[in-house]
């Protein structure tokens, strides 16, 4: 049942700053709008070293490894990632590449969150590390050219619980693929990347229902911007992000400023207006009491929360306002840090949940 709707004002979140070159984002510093959206995407132009579609497989181990779940060094796909228990299937980097495929867990591929189709396979997008990840190649197929959308009654649903279906958020009604809560916020921010990175040559693309090529400015429909901005605002930043953002840097000489510093996508866009609420956010995870009114909090999960070694709590203007290491060895109270009246996150292992200060 939902608790409670309200809507969050401004975006959202970093566990960390990622490791960007001192001085990397200085041209950038006191703009705002898409005066900073278009410096942004200059910044993370120049230099930038084309590299070939085939070698994104050689940087994947390296990008894209699982350190954060089982942690077996598998290839991390969010299309069959399970980060609640184990997966249905694996891959091992370097075998299993597809070819053909009939069923889930045949073989994984690269998979552009802005489909080929759109720029017609051209360099440098199609092997641009930055919004390609490795997928299964069934669940890829599936996607299809899709623009991401949110599925209330699917045609297909993966093992991890990836959907295809009609869209049923606002302003768009055909078929959309709607991937797990745990990689909205990552597949939002390859999003956002590509349109900053390649605002310059948007007007030439196709749309697809999710670029908008008569206003380079926004980058996205309206419809598929305020959806993104949305699942920004859900899924914070994770290590895992800032590792591949760093992977990205040493790759190919740039990087996703939104990872970086995810504040920035407010500071551009303004906030999703779409409405929030509880059922967005981690059913295994709840805070009490909530609203909070003293500086301690009761968090209950459905799993063994001793498992994880750090809590990390955000408030909504980007930051990470508090870091908690190994946070439930001793009981599941947490210590807040005298933190002031207003709605915040709390983000540890793959479990989220907002809470609100009074």
């Amino acid at each position: 049942m939902k608790k409670c709707i309200f809507i969050l004002f401004v975006g959202m979140f970093g566990i960390a700053n990622a490791q960007a070159p001192t001085g990397y984002y200085d041209n950038a510093s006191g703009l705002t709008g898409y005066a900073l959206k278009t410096k942004l995407g200059e910044i993370i132009t120049a230099g930038y070293q084309t590299k070939s579609y085939d070698a994104l497989y050689d940087i994947y181990p390296s990008s894209d490894s699982d350190k954060w779940y089982e942690k077996d060094n598998t290839v991390l796909d969010v299309y069959s990632e399970n980060p609640t228990g184990p997966d249905p299937y694996n891959f091992t980097h370097g075998q299993k590449k597809c070819g053909n495929y009939s069923n889930e867990g045949d073989c994984y591929n690269r998979e552009h969150t802005v489909p080929q189709s759109l720029f017609n396979s051209a360099s440098p997008m199609v092997s641009d590390l930055l919004h390609i990840l490795p997928t299964d190649g069934k669940v890829n197929g599936m996607r299809s050219n899709y623009p991401f959308g949110k599925v209330s009654n699917p045609s297909f649903t993966s093992k991890n619980g990836s959907k295809v279906g009609s869209n049923t958020s606002p302003g768009y009604s055909g078929t959309v693929f709607e991937p797990i809560n745990e990689f909205k916020g990552d597949i939002a921010r390859c999003l956002l990347y590509f349109v900053t990175r390649y605002q310059t040559k948007l007007s030439s693309f196709s749309s697809g229902n999710i670029l908008n090529t008569s206003n380079v400015n926004q980058g996205l429909q309206t419809w598929e911007l305020n959806l993104l901005l949305l699942w920004h605002q859900q899924d914070p930043v994770s290590e895992r992000e800032i590792t591949r953002n760093n992977v990205a840097y040493t790759h190919q000489k740039n990087r996703n400023p939104f990872v970086d510093h995810p504040e920035w996508v407010t500071t551009i866009w303004g906030p999703s207006p779409l409405a929030v609420d509880d059922a967005s956010f981690s059913k295994n995870l709840t805070i009490a009491p909530n609203p909070v009114k003293g500086n301690v909090i009761s968090v209950i999960g459905d799993k063994d929360l001793k498992k994880f070694t750090k809590a990390f709590i955000y408030n909504m203007v980007g930051q990470n306002v508090q870091t908690i290491e190994n946070p439930f060895q001793n009981g599941n109270t947490i210590q807040l840090k005298n933190l002031p009246k207003g709605v915040y996150i709390l983000k540890t292992g793959e479990l989220n949940t907002k809470f609100i200060i009074e």
